[in-house]
């Protein structure tokens, strides 16, 4: 019986990784980096209006129009509560801008409500996407004064 030869293949050692270092597979690559991850806006609005709707003092979301036609989209059914109403993203490959417009409740203090939005919105962002947050800007469009009913349009008899 005669000796066969070891087959021909390229062997790539797989050394063990030091900590923090990722796992390299294969040919010494790590999976993490084969393809590319892309976030679309509308991803980077909910999550942002879902965290600023989370402040305390943060009555309502976007401006006097856009919360109008909210309301109606809501009461057509299938048409579903807009949880980017108010806020506009612009998502690049690594880097994330907002623009969020929001109602507060009357007596808190403007300046803590935008701070604390501000946090919130960049903590889940930059957590739930990778993103980093370069800027949230907010405007406040309204107050909501405790005498006044909520903006809703009488509902239609038919």
């Amino acid at each position: 019986m005669s000796e066969t030869a070891p087959r021909n293949r390229p062997q790539t050692p797989v050394a063990e990784p030091s900590a923090g270092t990722p796992k390299t597979f294969g040919r010494g690559i790590d999976p993490g980096a084969r393809g590319r991850t892309t976030i679309a806006d509308g991803v980077v609005e909910k999550i942002a209006g879902m965290a600023a709707r989370d402040v305390v003092g943060v009555h309502a979301m976007g401006g006097g129009i856009a919360r109008t036609f909210g309301v109606v989209r809501d009461r057509v059914p299938g048409g579903g509560k807009s949880v980017a109403r108010g806020v506009k993203a612009e998502v690049g490959e690594v880097q994330t801008a907002l623009d969020l417009e929001i109602v507060v409740d009357y007596g808190v203090s403007i300046a803590d409500v935008a701070r604390a939005v501000r946090e919130n919105v960049i903590a889940a962002v930059e957590r739930m996407t990778g993103l980093e947050v370069v800027e949230v800007n907010i405007a406040v469009g309204d107050v909501k004064l405790p005498d006044e009913e909520e903006e809703s349009p009488e509902p239609r008899l038919q």
